[in-house]
């Protein structure tokens, strides 16, 4: 069940589309409305560029991140990994508009002006969703050292983000053993920690115990470094998670710079550590 959207909840990213589509119609309309009859069909033209621009996005990252696809096709299929090329999107569904109105001049207008509105609300929603959770200063809750880390912390002790990130960026993990998704893609982030050194990555599982955390990680066939444990579970709180498993970005700054909700996929987090500066 497809529940979140990259950083986002899904429930608040179709609103976004809803608003910015209800806008481009409304719009789209009141200027049809002005023409003499047959007045065109607007909204209907709208809704399908959207359609197509929605497609055309998924494809167009899915052809840029296509080695990491190519390893496991399936991932195709897991929408919610964020990976849409908005640019590719936007441009496809202005071509079909364009080619929509080729024999109907009456929709020219209309359709122009419902587009831009549509596309300035989607890129003012956008921006403010994202504002939202940009420039978050990385928490400072006690964890246990469930393994060795970059600062030496030995097992049991405590341990905070900023020391074991050492100031390069940091990707943390919220995950939990029985969490599906989460031990899904935990592999992935695995071959990721080998092959990324200039990034550190750390596992926190949330609110399990040592001998569960130990039993877990013993029956695997991947090796994972900087396993923490927060006991309480107070890193989903402070960042302001609904679900497991969220993947937080740090950069070398400390400032959250990313947040995925939900399973990532190779091509998901290769796009994120890109973002985060990562060769």
């Amino acid at each position: 069940m497809l529940t979140s959207l990259g950083p986002f909840p899904i429930s608040a990213v179709l609103l976004v589309l809803a608003l910015a589509l209800a806008l481009a119609a409304g719009i789209g309309r009141g200027i049809a409305a002005r023409l003499p009859p047959p007045r065109p069909p607007v909204g209907a033209v709208l809704l399908d560029m959207l359609l197509v621009g929605v497609a055309a996005a998924r494809l167009g990252f899915v052809l840029r991140w296509w080695p990491q696809y190519a390893a496991e096709p399936m991932a195709i299929l897991r929408l919610g990994d964020g990976g849409y090329l908005g640019w590719v999107g936007v441009a496809a569904a202005l071509a079909f508009g364009a080619w929509r109105t080729r024999r109907a001049p009456a929709l020219r207008m209309p359709l122009a002006w419902g587009s831009g509105a549509g596309l300035a609300a989607w890129l003012l929603l956008g921006l403010g969703m994202a504002r939202m959770q940009a420039g978050v200063a990385m928490p400072g809750v006690p964890l246990v050292a469930h393994g060795p880390t970059p600062s030496e912390a030995t097992p049991g002790s405590t341990t905070h983000l900023a020391t074991i990130a050492g100031g390069k960026p940091l990707v943390v993990n919220l995950w939990a053993t029985w969490c599906p998704p989460c031990r899904r893609e935990m592999p992935v982030l695995a071959r990721a920690q080998a092959a990324h050194a200039d990034v550190v990555f750390t596992f926190a599982n949330q609110g399990e115990s040592a001998a569960e955390v130990e039993d877990f990680l013993r029956r695997q066939p991947f090796a994972l470094r900087n396993v923490l444990r927060d006991d309480g579970s107070r890193l989903m709180v402070e960042a302001g998670s609904r679900g497991l498993p969220t993947t937080l970005f740090f950069d070398a700054r400390g400032r959250l710079a990313d947040t995925h909700m939900g399973e990532l996929t190779e091509a998901g987090l290769a796009q994120k550590l890109q973002r985060l500066g990562s060769r």
